[in-house]
């Protein structure tokens, strides 16, 4: 019996799957470090060079670009060699070019644009972690399992894009903003060496796998799904499948709404709010700590839902209220005057964003089983281009028309990505 309700899901994520799971949400907070880091640093970086907030925004997009156009590619990359190899190169990656923007200095000619391809590079090498944790679910978690598995590996968003500001600042304040670049890269790539050494790519290559997690795991995870050598999807597959479409589409509105607080909620407390450095440090940690609480919360509540009703109702249905709770959470939050009251209201709508985080990877790793990478490569990529478009988009709205409506459009798009869900069937492909 596959049953969620056996006994023999009692327990779940023990053993070392379990520690996968929790390495991986380390892996997940220092991937948000990395990108974080500079919406702290920004007005630092900006009056060092002299750039605009417009110029800003066109560096925050450069990552966010690079990071969605190689989501593709970096999951099919996960697919063929494998997610310990592929999350262990990546971090290397991100080590090197989260530095490499600490070597220019205002003298270095065009340095908007080697501003720009840093991070756009650092965008390709980060766009593998989430493919490569897909593969790993998909290969190692019991589908009852993998609500509660995904909300722990994204709770580590809002952690890691949690602890960044007040970390980041009080660096940033004591040693400058590049010494904050070096803690980053330094940190990520002694997690990526512990990865390297505790991760194995199959349950059934790992020495330290017991017999006994080894056998629930052969039990409740398809045999495609357990490293077998096996017929992968095909990008056309993939594409022209309607509920990958409509994932896509929900979450590019997600994305769009999450990179307005990852890139410009500091900036937007600090330049509009009046709110002084430090305790904008503050205020931007509260919405990534509701993000952190939401996702795994969101797991839980998804993996029972999905043992009383099913799936369409504990992944889809889940995810469409959450989405749409969000939006109108958000369009309250700009009618607020208090800024603390205005913090608390988006960080309810962002974290119940996060309730539906869960639902994408879970389903798009029940649906792409041995492709679990590239398909759910090709939906984060519609997150990336949302968060993308946002980074650019957002202060423009913002200039011509106020901070307000750049908050209510992206409530407006949170709403349409929530009804998307009505379109996904979660056993599809099968």
């Amino acid at each position: 019996m596959n049953e969620i309700g056996s006994t023999d899901s009692a327990t779940p994520l023990m053993g070392i799957r379990g520690i996968l799971v929790l390495w991986m949400f380390v892996l997940s907070s220092i991937a948000y470090v990395d990108r974080v880091n500079i919406s702290i640093a920004g007005q630092a970086i900006a009056k060092e060079f002299h750039l605009s907030n417009i110029q800003l925004g066109w560096v925050f997009s450069a990552f966010v670009l690079g990071y969605a156009l190689f989501q593709a590619p970096a999951g099919r990359l996960a697919d063929r060699i494998g997610p310990r190899r592929a999350l262990a190169l990546g971090v290397v990656w991100w080590g090197i070019f989260t530095s490499a923007i600490t070597a220019l200095s205002p003298r270095v000619g065009a340095v908007l644009a080697c501003l720009i391809a840093i991070r756009f590079a650092l965008g390709m090498g980060e766009a593998i972690v989430y493919p490569a944790s897909n593969c790993v679910v998909s290969r190692w978690i019991p589908s009852q399992e993998r609500g509660i598995a995904n909300g722990i590996i994204f709770a580590g968003v809002g952690f890691g894009a949690g602890v960044t500001p007040p970390a980041i600042t009080y660096v940033l304040l004591h040693y400058g903003w590049r010494a904050s670049f070096w803690v980053s890269a330094v940190v990520g790539i002694l997690a990526g060496a512990v990865w390297f050494l505790i991760a194995r790519d199959s349950p059934f290559s790992h020495p330290w796998v017991s017999d006994e997690e080894r056998g629930f795991i052969r039990a409740h995870v398809a045999p495609a799904d357990c490293g077998d050598q096996v017929q992968r999807m095909s990008w056309g597959a993939i594409v022209g499948n309607r509920s990958v479409q409509a994932m896509t589409l929900s979450y590019f509105t997600y994305g769009y709404v999450t990179y307005i607080f990852f890139g410009w909620f500091f900036i937007y407390l600090n330049a509009v709010r009046g709110v002084d450095l430090r305790h904008s440090s503050y205020y931007t940690s509260i919405p990534f700590l509701a993000m952190g609480l939401g996702a795994p919360l969101g797991g839980w509540i998804s993996d029972r839902l999905t043992r009383s009703f099913g799936k369409r109702v504990g992944r889809c249905g889940l995810a469409c209220v959450a989405m749409i709770l969000c939006g109108i959470f958000v369009a309250l939050g700009t009618q607020v005057t208090s800024v603390a009251w205005a913090t608390t209201v988006l960080a309810g709508g962002v974290g119940t964003l996060y309730i539906a985080q869960s639902s994408f990877w879970s389903v798009s790793a029940d649906l792409g089983k041995e492709s679990a990478g590239s398909l759910s490569g090709i939906m984060n990529m519609g997150c990336q281009l949302g968060g993308a478009l946002t980074s650019s988009l957002t202060p423009a709205i913002a200039g011509h028309f106020g901070w307000t409506t750049s908050f209510v459009v992206s409530a407006l798009l949170v709403i349409v990505g929530g009804m998307s869900w009505l379109a996904v069937t979660p056993e599809a492909v099968q």
